[in-house]
């Protein structure tokens, strides 16, 4: 038996309690648009959903777009504008997003997947009253320079409730869904849901035991030109030192204020990895050491220290 067949064999042995541990519990995994821009990226990423599928784990899949989005706006002639990595949405914007992540990005999505035999779903937010939103009103956000600025998101909407219904029909005939950004308003409105937003709301309606984010950045960083500053294990209380120093700015911001959310509201494990470094997401879920930042609510946490369980 040659070396490299002795440690696979090691590998799926270390992995069987976590295959044990995780069978026919949800993951919600939301996939940044660094992940989804790639083609071999996402074939890979594709590639590991299916091995996560194929040990009964029940997956909903969330994406955004939001690098494609502003590349068709660019297009046709008009500058996106970010605030705090959220994306004012006038009504150019919105049928962007919605051409965008409900059109090209979920197809090539299912498409990818089912290359890698995944019978997986699309669906946005407005799909069988799945999320409902309303209009945010005129808000004061503190901008990545930390000024104080009053913000009109324009067609962003703010999530009042999720009826996850039609994911657990789904995820109980073995399909995987596949949700864009979306959201629906109580009068037909369509509004443009951050996708890290729709991840974590999805993750607390379903009870999901993890909430894993795919993105461009290796993780939580205490300084964001220097990997090895990686910060691999967190709480709320950890967290907010950080977003108070204006460490995580930009598109960070979001997904570590979602996970907070997200730990705090009943799902057991959330994470930020690279989802364009080989086996980030197997690595994570199956390895006692991981390879982004996982952040856990308190309670958590203290169970967490007390077992060697870390994926």
């Amino acid at each position: 038996m040659t070396i490299d067949t002795t440690r696979g064999i090691a590998g799926l042995k270390g992995a069987l309690r976590y295959v044990r541990a995780y069978r026919d519990q949800v993951f919600v995994v939301k996939l940044g648009g660094d992940v989804l821009g790639a083609p071999e990226t996402l074939d890979q990423v594709a590639a590991q959903l299916a091995l996560l599928s194929s040990l009964s784990i029940r997956l909903v899949v969330v994406h955004g777009g939001g690098p494609q989005a502003s590349a068709l706006s660019r297009r046709l002639g008009a500058e996106p504008t970010m605030v705090a990595g959220r994306r004012v949405t006038d009504d150019a914007a919105l049928e962007v997003v919605k051409m965008v992540y409900a059109g090209q990005l979920n197809v090539d999505l299912l498409a990818a997947l089912r290359e890698h035999r995944v019978q997986a779903v699309g669906l946005s937010g407005v799909d069988a009253d799945l999320i409902t939103a309303h209009r945010r009103p005129p808000v004061q956000v503190v901008d990545d320079a930390g000024a104080t600025v009053r913000v009109d998101y324009g067609h962003v909407g703010d999530i009042d409730r999720v009826d996850p219904r039609v994911l657990t029909t789904l995820m109980e005939a073995r399909f995987v869904p596949v949700v864009a950004s979306l959201a629906g308003g109580e009068d037909g409105e369509v509004f443009n849901v951050n996708a890290d937003t729709v991840a974590e709301s999805l993750a607390v309606a379903l009870r999901a035991q993890k909430l894993v984010f795919l993105t461009g950045a290796p993780g939580v960083l205490r300084d964001r030109t220097d990997p090895s500053t990686l910060v691999t294990f967190a709480d709320p209380d950890d967290l907010a030192g950080l977003m108070a120093s204006g460490v995580l700015a930009g598109g960070m911001r979001p997904k570590v204020e979602a996970c907070i959310r997200a730990a705090t509201g009943g799902v057991e494990r959330t994470h930020i990895i690279d989802g364009r470094a080989p086996d980030a997401l197997l690595l994570e879920v199956f390895t006692g050491a991981g390879c982004g930042t996982m952040i856990v609510g308190r309670k958590e946490k203290a169970t967490y220290l007390g077992v060697d369980l870390a994926g």
